[in-house]
């Protein structure tokens, strides 16, 4: 007995020992990845003043970060948000790290206003607004999205997955589009995801009614942002409107908020999150890059991740299927009867 006592006590500290050490090794790489990308800096390529963007979803994440950063390149930042006091909150602390003397005298500003794209009505209440209050419109970033949710229905009936990523967002872009030409040369930047890989667009279920599986939704309404990019893009030639599309990578953010990690694992998983994925204000450089850089002006119908213009399968390409997705897309959201 006194053998296994002491055995058991032996791989107690052996585990203790091993997960000390993979912690400090990973608290190292860390370190160094940190030391890294902080001597490069957080990417900031030109001035915005003067230019009015709507960010979708920032409120946290991705679209916080990159709210800030373009207000700290003197951006008039139109916060699109579907929870007004958490919005109201987030403004409130972007314009304490940011300074509010630096933002009143640079000429930046940041505007918090409703939306929710659950809802079309609510996307075309925020559209109306913004076409009766705003001379101009030189960015729009299409970033909210919803990851792997249980089976649950927006508003107008949309599979949520589908309805918040894809066809919100759709009916938003129709909407501002005429504002988008006037105040040409102007930019869409959509966020898709690298998982776009794992979708397909069933048009005999884009509902999901038939069968419903949490991580395939997600991934098929992430290829149908980079189906619509790239339709969008096309119908907008020569306009001097640019649509490019885009994935973060693995970014700490609680757009995982339904996932479900057993209890158990979540050290390892918080352990191993805070080691190998980005921040939030790394995740949302290349956002900010085709915001704002000049070296993708007049680049259009592209798919970048990490600043870089990357390739896509064949089925992210097919002009085919983007079209009629397109189509449907229109009658859903009712641009089309």
């Amino acid at each position: 007995m006194g053998r296994g006592i002491a055995r058991a006590d032996w791989m107690a500290a052996a585990a203790t020992a091993l997960a000390l050490g993979g912690g400090l090794l990973l608290a190292a790489w860390r370190w160094l990845r940190g030391s890294a990308r902080a001597e490069a800096g957080p990417v900031s390529w030109t001035s915005m003043r003067g230019k009015t963007v709507i960010i979708t979803g920032a409120n946290s994440g991705l679209g916080r970060a990159a709210a800030a950063e373009l207000l700290r390149m003197r951006a008039r930042v139109i916060m699109g948000c579907r929870d007004r006091a958490r919005a109201e909150r987030a403004a409130r602390e972007i314009r304490a790290e940011v300074g509010e003397r630096e933002e009143a005298e640079g000429g930046g500003e940041l505007v918090v206003r409703e939306l929710d794209l659950a809802s079309l009505r609510s996307v075309r209440a925020f559209c109306h607004r913004v076409l009766q209050e705003e001379p101009r419109l030189d960015v729009l970033i299409n970033n909210a999205g919803i990851f792997q949710c249980p089976y649950m229905k927006t508003e107008d009936g949309f599979e949520m997955q589908f309805g918040v990523n894809h066809l919100g967002h759709f009916l938003l872009t129709n909407l501002l589009l005429g504002l988008l030409k006037n105040s040409a040369p102007s930019r869409i930047v959509v966020v898709s995801s690298k998982l776009y890989k794992y979708g397909e667009i069933n048009f005999e279920d884009l509902n999901s009614e038939i069968s419903y599986n949490k991580s395939f939704c997600y991934s098929r309404s992430k290829l149908a942002n980079i189906l619509f990019a790239r339709e969008l893009a096309r119908r907008l030639e020569g306009t001097g409107v640019t649509v490019n599309s885009l994935h973060p990578g693995i970014v700490r953010t609680n757009l995982g908020r339904y996932v479900n990690i057993p209890f158990m694992a979540k050290p390892l998983f918080n352990l191993v999150s805070w080691a190998f994925f980005k921040t939030p204000l790394e995740g949302a450089q290349t956002s900010i890059y085709l915001a704002s850089s000049p070296e993708v002006e007049g680049v259009s119908g592209k798919y970048f991740g990490d600043c870089k213009e990357e390739e896509l399968l064949p089925k992210a390409m097919d002009d085919l299927v983007a079209r009629k997705l397109w189509d449907i897309s229109e009658v859903m959201v009712g641009l089309l009867k």
